[in-house]
This record gives C-alpha cells, structure tokens and sequence, in this order.
C-alpha cells in the first residue's frame, strides 16, 4: 500500500507520524525498549503532545532478530497467530544495542535503526522508515528497511510474476486467481534478499509490501492496526537464511516416498467410471508406464453434494472392492476434497445443527453460490468442527484411500465470526493452515509420521510443514509453463520444500508438443501430476511419442530416487527445498542473480525445461565443468550454452564434483535404494573427498591424481561405480572399497 505521493508528499487524505529522535532506552526481560517521540523535543511544551512509538527489541532464537512497533498498547490482541518455536538465544544488551548470535541492531539518538553483522550494516530504517499512517479513518503502522545497490529481494509465497520482486507490490492476501495474474495462492510474508538477511512480518492477515516500488531503495511493509512486528533472520548465505526461517516458523515433514512417483488423474469435468479407471491404468500397464497414485477428482462425490464425502453410487457402486482392485496393483489412491459443503449435502444440515460451520455476526450460517449452491464453509477454530470434519476422512481412509488433494481454502469471508473468536482479517490466509493442518494430522494419525501426504493449493507461512503443494490452475501454454516455474521457484524461496504442477496444464488442452514438453519438467520435479480440466491427461490420447517420452522420464525419475529422497530430506532437516533458484545454491554468482527459467533439482542437478515446440533452449552453467546427464559429454561452465532438444531429452547437467547415486529400480518410487546402485563419479578433482548416504549404506569417494576409491561400510549385497562413458566397475558387498583408475 503506498503512502506517499512522490518523494516529498502524501497521498491525498494521508496522515503520518513518525519517530525522530530517542527519548529513553531500557532493558527488560531480554528485551531492548526504545521510547520514541515522532515531534523533536524542544522544551516540556512538547511532551504534551503524541504519539509516542513504543519499539522493542528482542530475540526468539540465535541470529533473528525481533522488532515490535507500536502505538496504542491498548489494542486488544487478535487472534489467530502464527505459532513459532523458539530456541535459547545468546543475548547480549548494551545501551543502545541488542545482539543475537552473529547479529545486531543499533539505535541511534537521531533516529535511525542499524541491523549488523560480521562487521557490516545489512539493512536499515532511517528518518521516515517507522511510521504511524492513517487514512480514511484506518490507522497503519509501517517500516522501511533500506535496499542497498545491487540488493534483490525474492520470496513472498508462490508469485508467477518476476522471480525477481524489486519494482513489484505485493498484497499477502490468497485469492483463487488462477497462475497468470499478480494474485496468489500461496501468500507468505517473508522475503530474503541476497544481501545475507531475510525479514517475517508477524501478521497472518493482510500485510503490505511496496518491494522497492514505492520508495526505490526500500522495500515497505504495513499493516492495518496498532502495531507491526517482524524478525530480521541473519543467514549469511540464502540457504542459512531458509534454515532459520524455517527452524522459526517449521520444517516441512518428509513426504513418503510413494508420493515422488507418477500420479494420474481422473481431471476435473471428464467423464469417468470405474472401467474408465481401470482403463486407464491398464494402458499405463500395457505400456510399461510406471504409476504410483490414482487420483479421484471433484465427481467422484455426486453433484452439487461436495462434500459429503460419499462416493457417487451411479458410478462408483462398490467403492471398497473398486479400491481392493486398485490397490492389488500396488497403487496408493488419492481423492479430491475441499472445506466446503454445498447446501444439497447431508452433511450441511449436520455442520448446521452442531454448530461446525462458519458464521455472519448474526448468527446466520454464512453462505454463497460461487462454486458450490449455497455452500457453506466449515469453522476450523471449532475444536468439535475438525473433529467432525476428520471423521468424514476417517471413513475414506478405512475405505482403501491414501491421500487428500486439499484444495481451494483461498476465498475466506471476512463478514464473520468464529467460533473462538479469531479475526476474520486474520483468518483470511491463516484458514488455509488450520485446514491442511487438519486433514494432515488425521492422516499422520492413522498411518504414521513419514507416511502422511496432502496435495494442498492455499498456503501461508507456517503451511510448508503439510506437504506437498501444487501451482494451481495453469493454462495449457508455454507461458503458463513459465509462469508455473517461476511460482514454484518462488515458493521454494519462502519455505516450502515440495512443489508440483499439472503436466500439461489444467486450463485447455495441450497439444501435443507442449505436453511432451511438460512431462519432462514435471518428472525433473519434486512431485508430479498427469492432471486437467476438460480433458484426460493419459499419453497416448496425445501421440504415440508422448507415451515414449512419458516412459523415458518416469523410469529416470525412479532410478533417480536415491538422490533425490537424500534432496528431500534437506527439506525436511534444513529447509532447503528440492526445486532451487540459480540464485539459491550459487548466491556469489551475480550472472544467477535473475535466472528463473532453469533451476537445480537438489545439489547437483541443473535443469532447464524446453518452453517452445522447436527444442532450442539457452540456459547459463555456472563455473566448472559439468556432465550432460545424457551423453556424458563434458559441458564448460561460466558461460550460457544453447542446446536442441528432441522430445526425449531436456538439458539435465550434472554438476562437477558430484557422486550421483542411481537405483537400480526404474518401476517404482519406494524400493531399496542402496541395493544394486550405481554411484556416478563427475568431474571429481584432485583431491576431492565426497561422503554419499544411500539407505544405511555410506559411500567414501576419494580422489588422488588419476586414481579414484571408493570406501563403503554396510555395504548393499551389490552395488558398482561408474564414469561417464565407461562401463560400471562393480564393487562386491563383502569389500571395502573398490579403485577405479581415472584414465583407464
């Protein structure tokens, strides 16, 4: 929300205050708190008059920093909040200073506040940054931390505009705005720049960000009310900065490894039974094409009945045996549900009499006709609500059902009340977590930590910890391919450790270039979907070669499990997601500074994804020499590089200094990983020392001149090495190692 008009005015209507020297400083409880007068103090006369800011310093863990502005304290404290984990913090309190671990904010007389650390400023508010607005008759509290040159920031949930946020407003406010519009379902309001810090804004409601957009050299951020609270998260390096954040506002838990193979859906509005099903999965058989979850959309309920979580009787008359059937062909099932509940629904009337659904302030049940008629939405704040909700899903998962696709949850009134008293404008994003938290721990209750997996569209900060989410809803479109990369690059700069997309699109349908396109980013990312709207999504209703290209990049993805469930669990132990901007795992390389059609899929994997039917790709390969995963040839680094690609390959680097871990299994997602893997030795230097945990198995790779040894303890039963171009040197279970000779 902007302001000012220009540099030297307001807005029309606008009125400001804002600090402008320090009138007292004192210390308590761990806490830093500064007295502000927003008039200078010349004489008694003027301590007669406000407001005053009240700013207070503090610290919830090592290298975070707490700053709470306020007006009047005597605003009542809404409700919800986010819930954050706190740790021990070093904290260390001078007069003007308060540090935390490497950091520091400094208070000068004159007004200006200084966050430091390793010896230099990384942001800061000066005169003007704090203030007190009010317009209209709203009153607003904002801060202003300066940018300096050269200074990017990313982040702010799952954005499909630039990757890149300077020159943009953002508004953390979920809209169901679809993937081609500055809305979001996945808003969250924390940035981190690549100046070595991050900034949370405490507020689960709307928040307002003017990213260098407003004031160029700042990036500004209000919100309605009395008081504003944020954390300043010191890194230095990106991914420090997401280990903190995430060790704040909580880790993503570990998806089960079922959930990283092929899922195949009914789409939306087809047509389907289940002899379209099993149709379906039969060609998927019959083709060699590697399947892991079958997933039920909307119509798998009867209309204008969602939800009453009942399957439709017409179609679907024997669910459990239906569900017996497809699980004998060692498939997980997914079902589609949402938190709403149309008018025609049994379960309405129920929600109605106990008291479960959202409410007007007078009482009446809130409803509308926009998706559902009539539809309510069930009041997540009530205790017996969720409970009642989580039953329905009991019953599905005694049925054979494995997982929930939790969709919508963005469109959230705020003409209501709530059953514990939370305020709408607060609720508005917050809904979104106490529904996919809701439906996550029913499921994590029932089958176990590790094994509980949503597929969830609205998200705000806190949500990465109920994996996995989706993009949305995408146009069948190159541009729409982009934009979706782009989100999710995004999304994964704001906590989220899992990310997929609807292969294809979800809006139209795709030709068949496009689809074949598709595939191959979608099975180069963490999660992937066969899924539209209109239209079925099984290859061979596209071309023959879409069938070949969809076998090529299912099969890869499966042998790539040992690698990538090692990626997906630095998500879940620091917050470091699996699909990667340049800029996240290269922060001193300025020429990644921008890239967002290109990423790397964990450590050591770069993939650039074909948007245009011809093939022809640029993609930068930053220093060092890589290995095309495909041909083994050597690719230099520090340049950009143009490729042509064929339908069956996309550019897949392998980055130097890299022993990648292949499985020996190309059929399925959840196998023995260690058993008959291939570790693959790339560009390894002189020297080089590189430790690989496959399964129990922990691999030592040592190289000296042109000899190359492998170290293994609890060696798998088989298991072999190999260079690029060479035939793999096996390495039997009961040695200790095996020595390759570089040049042989």
């Amino acid at each position: 929300m902007k302001f000012s008009n220009g540099h030297w005015l307001l807005r029309d209507g606008v009125q400001a205050a804002h600090p402008v020297e320090v009138y007292d400083i004192t210390q308590s409880a761990g806490e830093l708190v500064v007295h502000a007068p927003t008039r200078p103090i010349r004489h008694r006369g003027d301590l007669l008059q406000g407001p005053v800011a009240t700013v207070r310093f503090s610290s919830p863990m090592p290298d975070v920093i707490g700053v709470s502005l306020t007006h009047f304290e005597g605003e009542r404290r809404r409700q919800p909040e986010f819930p954050l984990a706190t740790a021990e913090p070093y904290v260390h309190l001078t007069d003007d200073t308060l540090t935390s671990g490497a950091l520091e904010v400094k208070v000068s007389r004159d007004w200006r506040v200084e966050f430091a650390a390793d010896g230099h400023v990384l942001t800061s508010s000066s005169a003007k940054g704090m203030g007190f607005m009010t317009l209209d008759g709203k009153h607003f509290v904002r801060d202003q931390l300066c940018l300096g040159v050269g200074e990017v920031v990313y982040g702010l949930g799952e954005r499909f505009g630039p990757l890149v946020r300077n020159g943009q407003t953002v508004d953390i406010w979920n809209a169901d705005g679809g993937t081609s519009s500055e809305q979001a379902y996945k808003n969250v309001p924390f940035y981190l720049t690549n100046a070595g810090y991050g900034v949370f804004v405490n507020h689960p409601g709307h928040v307002s960000f003017e990213v260098a957009s407003e004031k160029v050299s700042c990036v500004q951020f209000s919100v309605e009310g009395q008081s504003l609270e944020y954390f300043v998260i010191y890194g230095p390096s990106p991914k420090e900065i997401l280990r903190k954040y995430t060790s704040l506002t909580g880790r993503p838990a570990m998806p089960p490894a079922w959930s990283f193979g092929l899922w195949l859906s009914t789409s939306f509005t087809t047509s389907y039974d289940e002899q379209t099903v099993s149709g379906f999965i039969d060609g998927m058989i019959e083709r060699d094409l590697p399947l892991s979850v079958f997933h039920f959309d909307c119509f798998w309920m009867r209309e204008y009945n969602w939800c009453d979580f009942e399957w439709d009787p017409r179609t679907f008359p024997d669910p459990v045996g239906m569900l017996d059937r497809l699980k004998a062909r060692s498939l997980r099932i997914s079902v589609w549900i949402n938190p709403y509940v149309g008018q025609r629904s049994p379960l309405f009337a129920e929600g109605v009499e106990g008291g479960y659904l959202l409410k007007r302030p007078n009482g009446d049940v809130w409803q509308w006709d926009l998706w559902q008629p009539g539809m309510a939405l069930v009041d997540f704040t009530n205790p017996a609500a969720r409970e009642w909700y989580a039953s329905k899903l009991d019953a599905l998962l005694d049925q054979g059902v494995d997982c929930f696709k939790t969709d919508f949850g963005e469109r959230i009134p705020t003409d209501v009340e709530y059953f514990d008293g939370s305020d709408p404008e607060r609720m508005h994003n917050y809904y979104a977590y106490l529904y996919n938290k809701t439906v996550f721990e029913v499921l994590s209750k029932r089958r176990g930590d590790g094994d509980a997996v949503v597929f969830a569209r609205a998200a705000t900060a806190g949500s990465q910890q109920f994996p996995v989410h989706w993009g949305g809803d995408c146009e069948s479109t190159y541009e729409a391919m982009a934009e979706s990369l782009r989100g999710g690059l995004s999304l994964g700069l704001s906590g989220f450790g899992y990310w997929s997309h609807d292969i294809g699109g979800f809006e139209g349908t795709p030709d068949p270039a496009l689809f074949k396109r598709w595939i191959a980013f979608g099975l180069l990312s963490s999660h992937s979907r066969l899924h539209g709207s209109r239209s079925y999504r099984v290859p061979w209703l596209f071309d023959e070669e879409a069938v070949d290209v969809l076998r090529v990049f299912a099969k890869l993805k499966a042998r790539l499990m040992p690698y990538l469930h090692h990626a997906a669990r630095q998500a879940a132990t620091e917050g470091t997601p699996m699909m990667r901007a340049m800029a996240l795992e290269f922060p001193d390389d300025p020429a990644c500074t921008h890239l967002e059609r290109q990423y790397m899929l964990g450590d050591s994997l770069l993939v650039a994804p074909v948007f245009s039917d011809r093939g022809e790709v640029s993609f930068y390969v930053p220093e060092g020499t890589w290995t095309d995963f495909f041909t083994g040839a050597p690719v230099p680094g520090g340049r950009w590089t143009t490729m042509s690609c064929d339908f069956l390959t996309v550019p897949l680097l392998v980055r130097p200094n890299t022993v990648l871990p292949l499985g020996s299994v190309d059929d399925r997602p959840d196998y023995d990983y260690a058993d008959g893997v291939t570790l693959q030795l790339h560009q390894l230097d002189d020297g080089a020392s590189i430790t690989t945990e496959v399964a129990g198995s922990t691999f030592r790779t040592r190289r000296s001149g042109d000899r190359i040894v492998v170290e293994v303890e609890s060696a798998p039963a088989a298991w072999q090495v190999q260079l690029p171009g060479r035939d793999p040197v096996p390495g039997p279970g009961n040695a200790a190692s095996v020595e390759i000779d570089e040049l042989t």
